[in-house]
């Protein structure tokens, strides 16, 4: 099953497009960093959301428009420049500013991650809907789930909707998200990944944040066999090992 097939009868609308590749593909930098964004919506309302749209957004406006949508919001899974635009390497990431340059919509973010939001894109506290940990996301007629899972960044968070799990930088087909940048936090990652990403049935999707590896997406039940962050230690062997 593809990531973006949904259950039979599914008004789910799930594209994952590659930076480089889909989009953005002068650019050196989205060539090199292997960004996935993605578009979440309801098919028969013709709404959906982007995730993590930077190096091009307005190329990623078009796509889901291609598809008969209209983008309606934009949600965050961290405020990492390469996710959310920003200074990177130098220069400048275009992402959720100048997004909403060509279209007014609302951002949403996870409460803990607002200030580092505000600090790498500029916006400012009106221009961000802030979320605590477990509230939905209406799309159309479908209801995301925001999973807060701390960590790479305090409010990192993986979206869930109709056993899919996009998970931003938290979690990886092979590995998880570093946790040595600002912010963050090794014994949070691992409650984030052990706990609660842990907790999910074997069949949920996983759509990672980045190409690190040859499938674009791969079960959980799969990854708990060959995702060595995923195999059961107690907490302080996998802070020894991945922290």
């Amino acid at each position: 099953m593809s990531p973006g097939e949904g259950r039979a009868g599914s008004r789910l609308y799930l594209r994952q497009l590659l930076s480089g590749r889909d989009f953005a593909r002068e650019d050196a930098v989205a060539r090199q960093m292997v960004n996935f964004a993605y578009a979440i919506g309801d098919r028969e309302r013709g709404e959906a959301i982007l995730v993590d749209p930077a190096y091009s957004p307005g190329e990623i406006l078009e796509l889901v428009a291609g598809d008969g949508l209209r983008v309606v919001g934009v949600l965050l899974t961290h405020y990492h420049a390469d996710h959310a635009g920003g200074p990177l390497f130098g220069a400048r990431v275009a992402g959720v500013a100048e997004l909403l340059g060509l279209v007014s919509v609302p951002v949403h973010v996870q409460r803990d991650e607002v200030p580092f939001v505000e600090a790498t894109t500029g916006l400012g506290p009106g221009e961000l809907v802030a979320h605590l940990p477990g509230d939905t996301l209406e799309v159309g007629e479908l209801r995301v789930q925001l999973v807060h899972t701390p960590g790479h960044t305090p409010g990192s968070q993986c979206l869930l909707v109709e056993e899919r799990l996009v998970t931003g930088d938290t979690l990886f087909l092979e590995g998880c998200g570093r946790t040595d940048l600002p912010g963050g936090d090794a014994g949070a990652l691992y409650e984030s990944i052990v706990q609660r990403i842990g907790a999910l049935p074997d069949g949920t999707l996983v759509l990672p944040g980045h190409a690190y590896s040859p499938a674009p997406s791969a079960e959980l039940g799969a990854l708990r066999r060959t995702n060595p962050v995923l195999v059961p230690r107690a907490r302080a062997e996998w802070l020894a090992a991945f922290g």
